[in-house]
């Protein structure tokens, strides 16, 4: 540190160093007088008495000065400490510490007075800055921008209007007047045709703020002026909104009461300040708000290409959040009970849990067409009966060959060549009108059936054809698991062969930090036709079960993989376990019902309730309302549902509201819930 510095730090350790000057000042002076009266007394011709007597008087002035001295710079520099202190105080932003003043001074008042009103502007808009730049509800932080400019510019009331459409109009954003008076109801819009109009003149030109004086007739836009104050002048303090890049963002208007004071220079600059903070503010939620839009437009996109991608689930991902949103907000009403702590206390949780509903099933876009759709049991990306009944056709063809030749060739009567070659068709026929059947699934393959089928596929046919020929590189590679076999090849009507089976690819179901539970088949898919015909229950095989269950299992990675901010978190939980149970037996996780959220059992119920009763569903009749309450009941039972969110689903009426929303009028019909309840 240099010496200066240091003489600096000890000049400032020393509090009272204007004390010790006073004093020191105090001394000379009376050494002074004291010399002057002992050189005016050697040159004159008074007595020695009379000298000896100013002498001690110049001591007495000399011993009287020093305490006043101490007095008067002691009040003095008590006042600058205390000057200085409050000084240190906003220079760490302390704006509590506020000590009074007590100086005949004039300037030190002065200067202890301007440094309180400092004080108090920073400290005000130190306060309003955090507040505007902290409040995220973009209606609230309107009402405080204009409530601030109001209280800054002593006014009466106030109105805000951003530009919208690239800067093509101005429109009304929020409006507040004082409680008393009418409450008037400014202009939707500001018109920008005319320059010279008080509003786009400082709007357009000005970035400070301004005082008009509106008289009557009022310039267009400001006719709501009249209703409040009839035609008496008003004025008007026009402070502009410019976002960060100096680009115009709208206007807040204040008005005054008629006669009142206009605002001083002082409340202007605390307006302008003000102004400031309000469009950084004004400017970054609009910004936000857009980005919501653009994010919640992207994820009804999603759910919507989600729906459309099958017939078989349209308007699903649109309904389910719906009704789920119904039961969320009975659930928050509910004051005792199980329920009574449950409530989202925030815009942000009613958000996330929406959010969470519309993208239940985002997964399933990894999930296969040929799958979700899968109406038969051979149904790939066709239906495999065409292929089944070909191959009935060379039968019957055989069988026909064989009756000319047994006429032609071996001689044997026609009529016994004939009646062979009927039993074989009538065998063919009922054959295939079996497997035909059992390919629809609607019925339970008992293993009497299941035996007729292996039966049925005994039958060989003869191929004189490479099956390798026209395949694809992949399928291709597929065939490679089993030797061509050598032309003509003897193969059976049904059967299941090794290229029928796809083996698994990399599966996210094995990575452990998930904690996925879903039994994994051992192959991806079993496209083997006895396999699949064989199907107990339903068109889809274990294989293909699985990869529909898997859905949230992408659901899950695709959301935990996206970087969700603190307020949508739980999007990922939320979208993920609608599928599972209070028991333990659902997927993917096989949670159980203390690990469920309340949210969470709420998404089950909403999406097995729009399931049972969608009447978009070509494979399957839309269920009447009492008969889908009844299946919803069996789930309650069953423990796959949350028993007390079920009863306030049907006492609340929620389940009613709904049908009537969204349910055909022939699907509405009287439910007796008393059964269910309990």
């Amino acid at each position: 540190m240099s010496t200066a510095g240091k003489q600096q730090s000890i000049f400032n350790n020393h509090p009272f160093h204007y004390h010790i000057a006073a004093i020191i000042i105090a001394l000379l002076l009376g050494a002074l007088l004291f010399q002057f009266a002992f050189i005016y007394l050697s040159v004159d011709t008074l007595s020695e008495k009379i000298a000896y007597r100013l002498a001690i008087s110049a001591l007495l002035i000399i011993a009287i000065s020093i305490p006043v001295a101490w007095h008067v710079s002691r009040r003095i520099s008590g006042q600058l400490d205390i000057l200085k202190k409050q000084a240190s105080a906003i220079r760490v932003f302390d704006f509590d510490t506020d000590v009074e003043l007590d100086t005949p001074i004039r300037e030190i008042f002065g200067l202890g007075r301007a440094m309180k009103q400092m004080r108090t502007m920073i400290k005000k808009f130190m306060h309003v800055s955090l507040a505007l730049s902290g409040e995220r509800n973009f209606g609230k932080l309107l009402g405080r921008v204009i409530h601030e400019m109001r209280e800054a510019c002593d006014g009466d009331g106030g109105v805000i209007y951003l530009y919208e459409g690239g800067g093509a109009k101005l429109r009304k954003a929020a409006h507040r007047w004082t409680k008393t008076g009418p409450q008037a109801e400014p202009a939707e819009e500001m018109p920008l045709s005319d320059q010279n109009h008080p509003v786009n003149m400082e709007v357009l030109r000005s970035r400070t703020p301004s005082l008009h004086t509106i008289a009557h007739p009022r310039p267009a836009g400001l006719e709501c002026l009249d209703q409040r104050y009839g035609a008496e002048t008003v004025q008007m303090v026009v402070v502009p909104l410019r976002s960060s890049d100096d680009t115009p963002i709208g206007v807040v208007l204040s008005f005054m009461v008629p006669g009142a004071t206009p605002p001083s220079h002082e409340r202007m600059a605390l307006a302008e300040a003000f102004s400031s903070a309000a469009a950084i503010a004004i400017d970054q939620q609009r910004l936000m708000e857009r980005q919501k839009i653009l994010l919640d437009s992207m994820i009804q996109i999603i759910a919507s290409a989600i729906d459309a991608k099958s017939p078989y689930t349209g308007g699903h991902c649109a309904r389910v959040p719906e009704l789920a949103l119904m039961l969320a907000q009975e659930a928050c009403k509910v004051k005792e009970g199980p329920l009574a702590d449950f409530e989202f206390r925030t815009d942000d949780e009613w958000r996330e849990f929406k959010v969470g509903a519309w993208l239940h099933d985002c997964g399933k876009v990894a999930t296969p067409g040929h799958v979700v759709d899968k109406a038969t049991k051979l149904e790939t990306v066709f239906n495999r009966i065409h292929e089944i009944r070909t191959r009935f056709e060379v039968l019957l063809r055989d069988a026909e060959i064989e009756r000319m030749q047994a006429i032609h060739e071996r001689g044997i009567p026609r009529a016994e060549a004939g009646a062979a070659y009927e039993k074989r068709k009538a065998e063919l026929t009922a054959d295939f009108a079996f497997v035909a059947e059992s390919n629809i699934g609607g019925e339970f393959m008992s293993p009497d059936k299941i035996e007729r089928l292996n039966k049925i596929a005994q039958n060989t046919w003869l191929r004189n054809f490479d099956d390798r020929l026209g395949l694809s590189y992949e399928e291709l590679r597929i065939y490679e698991k089993e030797p061509a076999a050598p032309l003509p090849a003897l193969e059976h009507l049904l059967a299941d062969k090794p290229h029928h089976l796809v083996e698994h690819t990399a599966s996210r179901a094995d990575d452990p930090k998930y904690g996925f539970r879903l039994k994994v088949p051992e192959y991806q898919y079993n496209h083997g036709e006895l396999h699949n015909l064989g199907i107990g229950r339903g068109t889809l095989s274990e294989e293909e079960r699985y990869k529909i269950n898997e859905h949230t299992i992408h659901t899950i990675h695709m959301l935990e993989q996206m970087p969700l901010p603190e307020n949508l978190k739980r999007i990922p939980e939320y979208a993920g376990t609608h599928h599972e149970t209070l028991t333990g037996s659902g997927y993917p996780r096989k949670l159980e019902a203390k690990d469920l959220s309340v949210p969470s059992k709420i998404m089950a119920i909403a999406d097995i309730f729009e399931a049972l009763t969608a009447c978009d569903r070509p494979y399957k009749k839309a269920k009447p309302l009492s008969e889908a309450v009844k299946i919803l009941s069996f789930f309650k039972k069953d423990g796959h549902i949350d028993p007390m969110l079920f009863d306030l689903f049907l006492t609340t009426g929620t389940y009613k509201t709904y049908a009537v929303r969204y349910l055909r009028p022939e699907q509405i019909d009287e439910v007796d819930i008393s059964k269910y309840l309990g």
